[in-house]
């Protein structure tokens, strides 16, 4: 099980570090994605383009690959035992350590005006979400960590508490790979939805904007090989300089390895030529970006699809949560007849 929240963009980051994991947990697992509508609203003050974004999201997994038949592709808010589940472990979460996740203290800084009791209480839904399907398995990096320890937490509160091993511990799961992160284009982290749009690059992007991005680009900056522009000589001080080190790490994702071989022995050479690499870069992006896009962009105007689709995975997401709920019930005693 896994989500991801429906505000902006997806980008390249989202998909290699997330999406194509979902595509290949899909041919062996029983699998629920779902676009965390409800998580959205802690940090949302207006939702007139909500609608909009979650269409998106939706399209733009299965342009990814993502088989609305083979998993359940489902909204948050479709899926009123969300809610209830969450209320449950809400009576195991202590407020003392709510305030104490770095991610409460990020949000609490960035929106201080904007301290809701859904913000605290987040990592309580996010256990919610995974519990509620008896997740064993949880495709995330390790930035949602200590989420998951968190909700696993939750679990032995639960089972000691009312004395039934209802739900399963859950567990990161990667097939033992490690996710490849995806570098934001001006060597400064990793890309994102919402910060500095002109160095990430998003699966909408058209053709041109992908290709005006790579070629804004930094390369020589920080410590490393700098290779001089006027001719001079070339100055050694070790590694790549960050900003050289995230294109090579992006060409790779869509590169061959001869490609990226021969760049990688212009640099070591000090004959480099960045605008040949960002040109390789570029249409490389290209390639790879478009037909997500265009599928993506197909599939988000056929509303009677997206409608049925969301249909049918709330459809499959509420089953498995008819059944959680009733065992979680049972153990803490709510059955009265």
């Amino acid at each position: 099980m896994s989500g991801i929240r429906p505000t902006g963009f997806l980008h390249l980051g989202n998909y290699f570090g997330a999406v194509r994991n979902y595509v290949r947990m899909q041919e062996t697992y029983t699998c629920y994605f779902m676009v965390a509508d409800l998580h959205a609203l802690t940090t949302l003050k207006e939702t007139k383009e909500l609608k909009g974004h979650v269409r998106r999201v939706l399209a733009e997994n299965i342009a990814c690959g993502l088989d609305p038949d083979k998993v359940a592709l489902y909204c948050q808010s479709h899926v009123p035992e969300t809610a209830e589940l969450y209320l449950f472990l809400n009576m195991l979460a202590y407020v003392g350590e709510l305030e104490k996740t770095p991610t409460f203290k990020d949000k609490v800084r960035l929106q201080p005006q904007n301290v809701n009791a859904g913000l605290l209480t987040y990592p309580v839904l996010q256990a919610a979400d995974i519990l509620l399907h008896r997740a064993t398995y949880v495709p995330v990096g390790k930035d949602q960590e200590q989420h998951l320890e968190i909700a696993r937490n939750y679990v032995n509160r639960f089972n000691q508490r009312y004395g039934e091993a209802v739900f399963p511990e859950p567990y990161a799961f990667n097939f033992g790979e490690e996710l490849a992160k995806v570098p934001s284009l001006d060597g400064a982290g990793k890309m994102s939805k919402s910060e500095n749009q002109m160095a990430t690059l998003y699966l909408a992007d058209d053709d041109e904007t992908i290709r005006k991005k790579i070629s804004k680009a930094k390369t020589e900056s920080g410590s490393g090989i700098s290779v001089k522009t006027n001719g001079g000589e070339r100055e050694v001080l070790g590694g790549k300089p960050e900003s050289v080190a995230n294109l090579f790490q992006l060409l790779k994702l869509v590169s061959t390895e001869d490609v990226l071989q021969k760049f990688e022995s212009d640099y070591q050479a000090g004959t480099i030529r960045y605008g040949d690499m960002k040109k390789e870069l570029a249409e490389g992006m290209v390639k790879f970006i478009s037909p997500i896009r265009e599928r993506a962009e197909a599939i988000r105007n056929d509303e009677p699809y997206l409608r049925k689709v969301m249909e049918q995975g709330a459809a499959k997401a509420r089953a498995s949560a008819a059944i959680t709920l009733q065992l979680a019930k049972d153990a803490i005693g709510l059955n009265y007849f």
